[in-house]
């Protein structure tokens, strides 16, 4: 099988993602890696600390652009964690023009006093998870916070000064009807937020969501209605002049997530905590999901606990295909041409013709465009791009 070979020189800018394993409660959707115990906290903060200081070669001397804390819930950090951290990264990167550093927040954590604490880090953005400014959904969803605590942590925030704000919103939702959907986005609009993702609620493996639908102790989603109100999403988003840039993702003119969009770009990044993943241009890495492991690795063994899959020619090739096909800049078949090869081109634009006759995917400047329908089988199409070494 043919490996991947990096034609360009060492990138010249990186982004770090610091996975926090702590919530106050379990979601009941939610199948990320995380603790509701902050027993260990400190324990997992100085593994964190080591991490990133034999993980300093990782990323061969890019400038860092972009650091994201991620979870579980960050926002159970302090002030003073966050710094700690990040004075770590300034020791060991090079930090020239740090561009966004984002930390994820529950809306409950993000009262006056924390907002001004923060004022003393680094963060200047928020993602924050609203869910949705309806209680009964966020009821459902066994959300730590309510309604009130939504719109409050937004204008806090703002007030505050962090006007680099994002939240999270879920459609699907049993119960959440078109006309509440379309509430729900007005708020966006309404408190000048600009930049939201939004996510249809999914049912996954091993969840308390999945274990209480079985047991008819809480209501099927219904994909018909995810799919309608993915709609609702794309056209009241665009009247409220939101550019829809990639598939759960939007944003006024100009203020795209950095980090996430640096990912679709397929920029290097090295992820530091239980879970987190890296990719250097060639490999991808995970650490072990278990915060006692981890721990253990990196403090009592001083090694990672980690696994890693080296990028053939078409797995590299194929996740391009994937995530640019998401995003409203789309996926270049000169750039297929020119970084792997003008038969893999060839190929992928062959296999569109038949999406593009449904007017699912355009052609527009030697790029491949989702259209609004074509988003709706974004992954069946990606898919059917794909390319082999039978092709």
């Amino acid at each position: 099988m043919a490996f991947f070979t990096d034609k360009t020189a060492t990138p010249q800018t990186a982004g770090i993602y610091l996975h926090i394993p702590f919530c106050k409660q379990a979601c009941v959707y939610c199948n990320f890696h995380f603790s509701t115990s902050l027993k260990y906290k400190e324990d997992i903060l100085q593994a964190m600390l080591r991490e990133i200081e034999m993980q300093r070669e990782y990323l061969q001397g890019a400038a860092i652009e972009t650091v994201y804390f991620g979870g579980g819930t960050p926002s159970l950090l302090t002030a003073d964690e966050i710094n700690r951290l990040f004075d770590a990264i300034l020791k060991y990167y090079p930090v020239k023009e740090l561009k966004e550093c984002t930390l994820e927040a529950n809306p409950d954590d993000l009262d006056k006093h924390y907002l001004q604490a923060l004022r003393s880090t680094p963060v200047n953005r928020f993602s924050i998870g609203v869910q949705s400014f309806r209680e009964e959904d966020l009821l459902y969803m066994k959300r730590a916070h309510n309604a009130q605590q939504a719109d409050y942590a937004i204008k806090a925030a703002q007030d505050a000064g962090f006007d680099n704000l994002s939240i999270d919103l879920i459609y699907g939702t049993p119960g959440l009807t078109d006309g509440a959907w379309k509430a729900n986005l007005a708020k966006v609009e309404e408190l000048n937020i600009p930049h939201f993702s939004s996510y249809a609620l999914t049912v996954e493996d091993k969840t308390a969501l999945q274990y209480a639908i079985a047991n008819k102790k809480a209501q099927p989603v219904d994909p018909e209605q995810a799919a309608g109100q993915f709609e609702i999403l794309m056209e009241q988003a665009a009247a409220m002049g939101y550019e829809h840039y990639e598939i759960s993702n939007l944003a006024l003119p100009g203020r795209y997530a950095i980090h996430n969009t640096n990912y679709w770009r397929g920029n290097h990044y090295l992820g530091i905590g239980p879970s987190a993943h890296s990719f250097n241009g060639t490999s991808r890495r995970w650490n072990v999901a278990n915060n006692a492991l981890y721990t253990k690795g990196v403090l009592q063994e001083k090694k990672l606990n980690f696994e890693e899959e080296q990028l053939s020619t078409f797995a590299h090739l194929n996740e391009y295909i994937m995530t640019s096909l998401r995003t409203m800049w789309g996926c270049d078949l000169d750039k297929i041409a020119n970084e792997w090869d003008s038969n893999f081109a060839k190929d992928v634009e062959k296999s569109s013709h038949l999406f593009m006759e449904k007017k699912w995917l355009v052609l527009n400047e030697r790029k491949l465009l989702l259209t609004n329908e074509g988003k709706l089988f974004a992954d069946r199409i990606a898919s059917e791009l794909f390319v082999s070494e039978n092709d």
